[in-house]
């Protein structure tokens, strides 16, 4: 068993759109209070990653309530042509209930408040949170149709959709005649493949571009979570559902396999970020992995794993680990 890596980051279009991204993408989740209030870091980690070669950033306004969003907008100031800016909509920014949802009033309301905290004129993809059951396709179509029509997005995708979803949006935006979601962001990771099922074969049916979030299984495959001590920082301190998932039997099962996945690392001549990385990229229906450090020193780490592309006979050792639409631990479907 063998993995090739590179340091250089690669670049795939996204699906039918036409958008060149880096396979390579940073979430930016953790900057403000919900992972590093250092914001001078955070703009390093942005600085780090041009210089790395990353040309594509994700974010959402629900994370830090807008801040992160901010904190991004402040570290692309001046340079932001050449860069693929993503950002989401959708999910409650208050409790107040029409700061929420799919309707074309809220979207339209939350893209210009996007547009203002990240300080640009146009969005590149512009993405839907979550499925918003209370307000139909033609409506939620209709909305993004008018921003690209305005100038204000490139185009538009989804998040955590079914793929029953994604392909019930695109027959709608077919017979209504608007544009149709150029994307769709699933979690995908070795421990978390229910995608594989049907999500990814839609998503290539389609021609839809798929950036997987989650592709270190919020820490798992980085190998950290093979005790019970951890990092008082870490994720499994700060949100223990994603350390022990308040199920002894589901924990123990992720270790057993971790340990499984470090000696096929081991014998391909990787590491596990590496195996990890190259995993959900060596799928044809994923385009980009999204990582999502929270530290400048995470990110050097995981940009000093390259770019690794794995072979067929490791991923039929990962096959038989973890059976290919199988998610370890249910919530790891998000």
């Amino acid at each position: 068993m063998t993995g090739t890596a590179t340091p250089a980051i690669q670049y795939r279009t996204l699906g039918r759109s036409g958008i060149e991204i880096s396979t390579l993408t940073l979430g930016t989740m953790m900057f403000g209070s919900w992972g590093n209030d250092d914001v001078d870091e955070c703009v390093r980690m942005v600085d780090r990653s041009i210089d790395a070669g990353i040309t594509t950033f994700d974010t959402a306004d629900i994370y830090d309530a807008g801040r992160s969003e901010e904190i991004l907008g402040q570290a692309i100031r001046g340079r932001r042509d050449g860069l693929v800016i993503a950002t989401k909509c959708g999910n409650p920014m208050s409790d107040d209930p029409l700061q929420r949802g799919l309707s074309r009033r809220w979207i339209t309301q939350a893209c210009e408040d996007s547009l203002r905290r990240l300080g640009v004129d146009c969005i590149d993809l512009y993405q839907m949170h979550r499925p918003d059951p209370d307000t139909p396709f033609e409506e939620t179509l209709q909305a993004f149709d008018e921003l690209i029509a305005a100038g204000k997005i490139r185009g538009f995708g989804t998040s955590t959709f079914s793929a029953a979803q994604i392909e019930a949006m695109q027959d709608v935006a077919a017979s209504i005649g608007t544009a149709g979601p150029i994307s769709e962001q699933p979690p995908y990771s070795i421990l978390a493949r229910g995608v594989d099922g049907e999500v990814l074969p839609t998503c290539r049916r389609f021609d839809i571009g798929v950036l997987v979030w989650a592709p270190l299984n919020g820490g798992w495959l980085t190998g950290k979570y093979q005790a019970d001590e951890a990092d008082e920082f870490s994720r499994a301190a700060r949100k223990p559902e994603h350390f022990d998932h308040r199920d002894a039997e589901i924990r123990e099962t992720k270790r057993s396999i971790v340990a499984a996945l470090i000696d096929i690392a081991a014998g391909a001549g990787i590491s596990l970020k590496q195996l990890a990385l190259g995993f959900v990229l060596h799928n044809p229906a994923v385009t980009a992995a999204i990582i999502g450090p929270r530290t400048l020193a995470q990110l050097d780490d995981l940009l000093a794993a390259g770019h690794v592309d794995v072979s067929d006979d490791v991923v039929a050792a990962i096959d038989a680990l973890v059976p290919s639409g199988h998610n370890i631990n249910p919530y790891d479907a998000g």
